[in-house]
This record gives structure tokens, C-alpha cells and sequence, in this order.
């Protein structure tokens, strides 16, 4: 790479979220008076994207929203954490998917209830080269042109929905850094935390089946990973958590950004770990993001 910076691309996914934090889950045929509620914006690449931005990188947005209110907050989003959004689609034919999220705050979990509409970008020419690319698979079609026609470039896939596009993706893609449940699903086997054994098993078979780069994200386990031939696994840190909402998307966000610095594999994994973790302290994918110095100040506390 001989640019004097890094050019990143995160193509995929972007949403509106409206989250709904509550004391537990709601029971079935009760009725709930809700007391706050936080809304931005959210979906996988476009929230790798805003970190990306917002933590000083060169970053670009693909993706499509639509016309509406929703479109244009995510496009303000963007735009105020110096996220170019140059190519992002402005659809009058499409409407923003919006996610409602039921944050539990006594157990950190959330459930997400989402209205989500395919719809894929225009056709389009871009005007730079990139050096990174991040995709979700949610732009099947550009995120396959991207990869086949900037091969210099390093390419990473977040997949966390086993579909025929994402497994396409996969198969090209340098890195693939997966949720533990889609690793599940692609091998057929069950991961159990008191049979380590069960972990070599399905890196293993994810090795036979992509050539790639490999980690396994494992939630509050942590994550895993290969280097020199050696399985390791990450381990995660303790943390009250209230909103697990675009942890992963957060994770794989600091991920690109250790991968622009160059950093080793140990301490990229290390600072996507961290930043994935701490965001589930506060309420809403983009209003949870740590700074990169708070994450700078975190890691070397990480065991």
C-alpha cells in the first residue's frame, strides 16, 4: 500500500434503530408505559463505518437508504463523524429498514424486531482506490465487483448470516470473522464451553471449508483465532452490560481499523475485544462506541 492514508470501505447494511430499554423482558399480553427511548443509527457496515470515522480513519460508506427522515439522520450521522458518504444511496423507491430493539438492562441482551426490505445499490463507478474493504454481504453484487476488481486491496467479511451470497463472499474475502452462531450453522457443530474440545472441532472444520483467515467470535467467551499454525482464543472481559445492540458490528469496526495500523493479529483482537465489550455499557449502537483512547487505556489491562 503506498497511499500516505489508508483508504477503508464499508459497504453494506445501514438501519434505523429505536430501542426500548426496560427493567427485564416484557411479559406477553401486558401492557408496558415506556420511559425513554434512545434512536440512531445502526446495521453492520455502516456502524463499522461511523467507528471507522470517528476514530480518525479515511472512510467510506456504500450502502442505500431511503428518502426519508430515517435516510437522513443515518446520512447526518455519517457525515458528522467524517464518514464519506459520496456513495451513499438515496432511494425515493425504498424505505430505511427501521429495528426496534427491547434492550434488558438487567441482562445486557436485546431482542431486535426489525422491518427489513431488500434493496440492492445502483450500479456505480467509483473514483478511488481502495485499501481495505469491509462487507456484510447485504451488497451482494458491488461487495463481489469490489473484491474481484481491487485484488491489492485487503478485503474482510463480518458474516453472521449463513446465505449462499455470504458464503460466496467468504470463500474471496482475506479475512473472515464470523459470530460463533454462524460458524455453528456452516459446520454442524455445537460449541460447549466445558468441551474445549468442541472448539478445535469447528475451527477445524471452518478451515476445510474457507482458506482464509478465520476468527470466531464467541460472545462473552471472547473469540478465536489462528496464528502460526496455533489455535488460540481471545478471552473476553468482564463488564456490566445493559445493551449488547451493534457490539459485533463495533468489534469488527475496531478490527479494519487494527488492520489500517498494521498492528499484530494478537493486538488487533485485543482492541476489537475491548471496544465490542465496553460498548455494552451504554444504550444504542452509536452513542456506544468507545474512543479510541479509552480503548487504548483499557488493553493493556486485558489478561
Amino acid at each position: 500500500m503506498n497511499h500516505e492514508k489508508i483508504k477503508i470501505v464499508c459497504i453494506g447494511h445501514a438501519s434505523y434503530d429505536v430501542t426500548l430499554p426496560l427493567d427485564g423482558f416484557p411479559i406477553e399480553n401486558t401492557k408496558i408505559r415506556i420511559s425513554d427511548r434512545v434512536e440512531c443509527g445502526g446495521g453492520p457496515a455502516c456502524t463499522a463505518a461511523y467507528l471507522l470515522g470517528k476514530w480518525g480513519c479515511d472512510v467510506t460508506f456504500f450502502g442505500v437508504v431511503g428518502s426519508d427522515k430515517e435516510g437522513s439522520c443515518i446520512k447526518k450521522e455519517l457525515d458528522e463523524a467524517s464518514v464519506c458518504t459520496n456513495y451513499l444511496e438515496m432511494n425515493d423507491d425504498y424505505e430505511t429498514p427501521i429495528g426496534y430493539v427491547i434492550a434488558n438492562i438487567e441482562s445486557g441482551t436485546r431482542t431486535i424486531l426489525t422491518t427489513r426490505y431488500e434493496k440492492q445499490m445502483k450500479k456505480i463507478t467509483i473514483d478511488f482506490v481502495p485499501d481495505i474493504i469491509l462487507m456484510d454481504g447485504q451488497e451482494y453484487e458491488f461487495s463481489k465487483y469490489l473484491v474481484e476488481t481491487y485484488r491489492e486491496a485487503i478485503t474482510v467479511i463480518d458474516a453472521s448470516r449463513v446465505t449462499d451470497e455470504v458464503l460466496d463472499l467468504a470463500s474471496l474475502c482475506d479475512y473472515l470473522v464470523c459470530s460463533r452462531d454462524f460458524a455453528e450453522q456452516v459446520t454442524g457443530i455445537k460449541v460447549n464451553f466445558d468441551d474445549m474440545c468442541t472448539l478445535e472441532q469447528l475451527y477445524l472444520k471452518m478451515q476445510q471449508k474457507f482458506s482464509n483467515h478465520i476468527v470466531i467470535t464467541l460472545e462473552q467467551w471472547g473469540c478465536l483465532y489462528k496464528e502460526e499454525n496455533q489455535l488460540f482464543r481471545m478471552p473476553s472481559i468482564f463488564v456490566k452490560a445493559i445493551d449488547s445492540t451493534g457490539a459485533g458490528d463495533i468489534f469488527h469496526g475496531a478490527f479494519v481499523y487494527g488492520l489500517s495500523k498494521k498492528y499484530p493479529m494478537e493486538l488487533i483482537l485485543k482492541g476489537a475485544n475491548v471496544a465490542g465489550v465496553l460498548s455494552t455499557q451504554k444504550i444504542g449502537s452509536r452513542y456506544s462506541i468507545p474512543t479510541r483512547e479509552e480503548v487504548h487505556d483499557y488493553v493493556p489491562q486485558f489478561k
